[in-house]
């Protein structure tokens, strides 16, 4: 592959919201082209015609937390502009609905209140960039059939304990850059349903494993862009369907053992941008499914020879910018395999590797797995001083 630090950075994953379960990551069902006639105004809601869902091909992200796609929203200006095309003239503090499959979407673009009563049929619900701190307890009542709730970057500062009990369809739930810093007890009592669970850039600190009681059909959780310390253990024990777990950009120094336990086939792990020091060998071995595992820009300066003995399907591999100077032998023996080779690729980058015999484990790795290591011009020798700044690729194949 060999590829610098410009393509490395391209497979970095998306931090965007996942697309919702069931679509082609649009939010909204695709391209929109106007047929039909309004649907009825209802609760002060701007109408839009009908929309057409087409197919929206997108490429696959390898780094992209959610089914390897990156979520594209609609942005509500395109729907101002629909209505514009239409005739109408909308306030600028209004919502606009969307006749959708199974129900309506309804979106909300700044506004001053949360939209009351919303339309009996919603099943896609977006109040966003607004300053709205706090929810009415009564919010979602009379909108059972609800499937996705975006309540991204607004001024939340917390939740009523019961605004979803009304909901108990929901499949997404995305609050995504708002001020929470915690999540009442009971919140999720009725969300047996929800899938996808996104609490990106909040200011969360610490964790409760009571507050994720209830998510029994919990396949991503995004927790990433906060400021959590230490995690308490058994924080998934009821996480059994968990997929994807991102905890990416904290300041965890430590993770609990047991962390890991209670998902039963977890396939994405983000740890990267946080500010671990060691990779024991019992966090990894109750998730022998694994396939991308983010370790990127930590403080690592140990990984236990057992780490990754049990990952027998690891597809991706990123251990770069740490402080690794050298590793264990027989770490690798597991990875790069013959029915599993790393097909989507590793990254030791960014390392201050030692070149000395303790290395030669490594290096006969790197050069029989070559083909799949991302970076190669940046994965160099810090010492000693007489192969200071070589290739670690370039030192593995000479003599």
């Amino acid at each position: 592959m060999g590829e610098g630090l410009a393509d490395a950075a391209a497979r970095k994953r998306f931090r965007n919201p996942p697309p919702s379960p069931g679509t082609n990551g649009n939010r909204m069902g695709g391209a929109f082209h106007m047929t039909g006639s309004p649907a009825p105004v209802q609760a002060g809601i701007m109408p839009l015609p009908q929309a057409i869902e087409t197919q929206d091909d997108q490429r696959r992200a390898t780094m992209s937390p959610w089914s390897g796609q990156q979520m594209q929203r609609t942005p509500f200006l395109l729907l101002l502009l629909v209505a514009l095309a239409r005739g109408v003239t909308p306030s600028p503090k209004a919502c606009v609905t969307l006749p959708s499959p199974g129900g309506s979407t309804v979106s909300c673009f700044s506004p001053a209140r949360f939209p009351a009563p919303l339309p009996a049929d919603t099943v896609h619900l977006a109040v966003e960039f607004s300053t709205l701190t706090q929810l009415p307890a009564s919010a979602l009542r009379g909108a059972a059939g609800l499937r996705e709730l975006h309540l991204a970057s607004n001024r939340l500062r917390e939740l009523p304990a019961t605004l979803l009990l009304p909901v108990p369809r929901l499949e997404v739930l995305d609050l995504t850059h708002n001020s929470l810093t915690q999540l009442p007890p009971g919140l999720f009592r009725a969300s047996a349903a929800l899938r996808v669970l996104v609490l990106k850039a909040n200011r969360l600190e610490a964790l409760q494993a009571s507050w994720l009681l209830g998510l029994k059909g919990l396949e991503h959780l995004d927790l990433s862009s906060n400021s959590l310390q230490t995690l308490p253990p058994g924080l998934l024990a009821s996480l059994g369907a968990l997929r994807t777990l991102d905890l990416g950009d904290n300041q965890l120094e430590t993770l609990p053992p047991d962390l890991l336990r209670g998902p039963r086939r977890l396939e994405r792990l983000h740890l990267e941008e946080n500010r671990l020091q060691v990779l024991g060998e019992r966090l990894l071995a109750q998730q022998p499914a694994l396939r991308y595992l983010f370790l990127g820009d930590n403080r690592l300066t140990t990984v236990a020879a057992g780490a990754f003995h049990n990952l027998k399907e690891l597809d991706m591999l990123d251990l770069s910018n740490n402080l690794l100077s050298s590793v264990p032998r027989g770490l690798w023996e597991s990875l790069g395999m013959p029915s599993r080779d790393m097909g989507d690729g590793f990254d030791i980058s960014g390392n201050p590797w030692v070149c000395d015999q303790n290395l030669d484990d490594l290096r006969r790795w790197l050069v029989a797995n070559k083909h799949r290591m991302f970076s190669q011009n940046d994965t160099r020798c810090a010492g000693p001083d007489a192969l200071r700044g070589r290739m670690l690729l370039e030192v593995s194949g000479s003599p």
